[in-house]
């Protein structure tokens, strides 16, 4: 039996066209700001790092929040990260970013605009043969409103993926940083970063992401994710 999707999650023409678009080299996905006749160009997919999830349950989310620094250094309650509901087999798994140019000038100076049009998890090879809104396991399709792409929110414009049953333990880096201590996190390329959990076999990877994102599911015909993908949460973004 072939998948179906549900017609309130389904990616629409637009956000459909880009997330196929940004990951495929040569692709325009639109022209440069003021200058409709410079194009913007996918340049290239970067694999970044590959990420252990043990657990089979993903967080995507921002690996801290400005608002509740307060918490972190007291070590008192916070909100639980944001976990997709849907489940991924446990295993290792590429990370991508897909890179867009779209050059401009600046007060006289020569701009390359290189951007990252979109990250994603590669949990498979097969086709993707539809796109959906990959909801949280605390969000509620029958509150959704027509129109509305659940997201997570980033103050720093950071987002991760990470293992959710090694959430507390990869984030508490970061958390600690907040409260001025050195973070200890392995560089990566393009300012990314990854921590370890060696007790659990578990990562998490950051990556950019404009003021948050919206996480895409890519669906096989049988239903199953292929693939993982966040573009950017700013209002009026095409996915």
């Amino acid at each position: 039996m072939e998948w179906v999707g549900n017609a309130r999650l389904a990616a629409g023409p637009e956000a459909t066209w880009y997330l196929e678009a940004a990951f495929t080299p040569g692709a325009h996905l639109g022209t440069v700001y003021d200058d409709p006749t410079t194009p913007v160009v996918v340049t290239g997919i970067e694999e970044l790092t590959t990420i252990r999830v043990p657990s089979g349950r993903l967080v995507v989310d921002a690996p801290w929040h400005d608002d509740q620094v307060y918490e972190y250094g007291r070590g008192l309650p916070t909100r639980p990260p944001r976990e997709l509901a849907v489940r991924i087999p446990p295993g290792v798994y590429r990370v991508e970013i897909a890179w867009t140019a779209g050059p401009y000038e600046f007060m006289g100076e020569h701009v390359d605009g290189v951007e990252c049009a979109a990250t994603r998890l590669c949990i498979s090879d097969d086709p993707v043969v539809g796109w959906e809104m990959g909801l949280s396991v605390e969000d509620d399709i029958a509150r959704l409103q027509p129109g509305e792409k659940p997201r997570f929110f980033s103050d720093a414009n950071v987002g991760c993926f990470a293992d959710a049953g090694a959430w507390t333990t990869l984030s508490a880096r970061f958390r600690t940083f907040m409260d001025g201590v050195p973070l200890e996190t392995e560089q990566l390329a393009d300012g990314c970063e990854r921590v370890r959990d060696e007790s659990r076999q578990a990562d998490l990877v950051t990556f950019g992401a404009e003021s948050g994102g919206v996480v895409w599911l890519g669906r096989t015909k049988t239903g199953d994710v292929a693939a993982i993908v966040v573009t950017s949460g700013m209002p009026g973004a095409k996915a």
